[in-house]
């Protein structure tokens, strides 16, 4: 599975996004900053609906770290949510019609053929290449979280602007030549902040159209006729969707 990498790292950077510059007054954090970005970007992003928090979550104080510490894992979250149901859907799209025409393994197995659907392929696919999988990905988090090693490292919930993924500069100099995810061919240094904030609204939409399009996918397969629209391209799957090793296992069974 040595292209498993690659598929990965293409996907994610597809999703990269333009996130705008927070303007502070000064280097102390000011109380009600982050909700007045939260209420600004929720009402450019759904005009309809507005700023909606039902559950208060705007308010909360996770961990104790603060009210602007939890509006900042918020967006974080909904942001890196919203990039893997964007990848996940077009994952989910094209591997339901195309699959790769080399071998597999080293031995020569074929990739899942395509007519069982992505999540029996996703089922058929060797454990190994199912951990290297989750192994990027964890390696993807840790490198997010420490802020790519930077010498001034800032978290997303201690001033870092949500959403923006550090480069790779330091692995680049000490490791291996690897693209960043976010604009690796720096094709937005001439964007005006105006461009990147309406790149981040679509974005925030996008993501969150996908992930109702990739659960509705799920459901389709996994309950036939729960999503009526697509009964007549839905592959039915009797396994269990969140089991991600094989049918029934759990890690905290």
């Amino acid at each position: 599975m040595q292209f498993t990498t690659s598929i990965f790292l293409t996907l994610a950077a597809s999703a990269a996004a333009f996130a705008p510059t927070q303007q502070r007054a000064s280097s102390n954090v000011v109380l009600n900053d982050a909700k007045s970005d939260l209420e600004s970007i929720a009402t450019l992003s759904n005009p309809t609906i507005n700023y909606y928090d039902p559950l208060s979550l705007a308010d909360a104080d996770f961990w104790d770290q603060g009210n602007e510490a939890t509006i900042g894992f918020l967006r974080q979250s909904e942001i890196k949510h919203g990039r893997v149901a964007m990848a996940a859907f077009v994952g989910y799209c094209v591997q339901s019609n195309f699959h790769w025409p080399w071998a597999m393994t080293q031995a020569g197995d074929p990739f899942p053929a395509t007519s069982i659907g992505p999540e029996a392929q996703w089922d058929a696919i060797p454990s190994a290449a199912k951990w290297q999988i989750f192994t990027i990905i964890a390696a993807l988090e840790l490198w997010d979280e420490a802020d790519g090693g930077a010498d001034d490292p800032k978290h997303y919930m201690r001033g870092r602007t949500p959403g923006k993924y550090p480069s790779f500069q330091l692995f680049r100099d000490n490791v291996h030549w690897v693209l960043d995810l976010y604009d690796p061919f720096k094709l937005s240094r001439k964007q005006s902040q105006e461009t990147k904030d309406k790149r981040l609204i679509m974005e925030i939409n996008n993501g969150r159209l996908a992930m109702i399009g990739i659960f509705g996918f799920l459901a389709a397969d996994a309950v036939p006729g729960s999503v009526p629209a697509l009964n007549n391209i839905a592959t039915p799957y009797d396994g269990d969707i969140m089991a991600p090793f094989a049918p029934q296992f759990h890690i905290f069974s």
